[in-house]
């Protein structure tokens, strides 16, 4: 299991390898309906949260689309140390 930072929460990995196993730009309802057990407010939610931390951009254009970033693959392949996704001001 990849280790969760202080603002992360249960589901993020889920998310992060649904985008990273697609390989595609998705919004936030297309994303909980294909994660089990994640409601569509919790990923509405979580979707800016882990784009303002790098793991997922604003994929161009698109309202309300995301895309997994390099930085979010380096966490799932184990690649992003824990200090490095903590807040600098916790």
């Amino acid at each position: 299991m990849r280790p969760l930072v202080s603002w992360m929460t249960k589901s993020d990995p889920a998310i992060l390898e649904l985008f990273e196993e697609s390989g595609l730009s998705m919004p936030p309802a297309v994303v909980s309906y294909n994660i089990e057990g994640v409601s569509h407010p919790t990923v509405k939610r979580r979707l800016p949260i882990l784009a303002e931390h790098g793991l997922l951009e604003k994929a161009g254009d698109k309202r309300g689309y995301y895309r997994i970033t390099d930085r979010g693959r380096a966490y799932l392949e184990g690649e992003v140390e824990t200090e490095e996704l903590e807040d600098e001001n916790e």
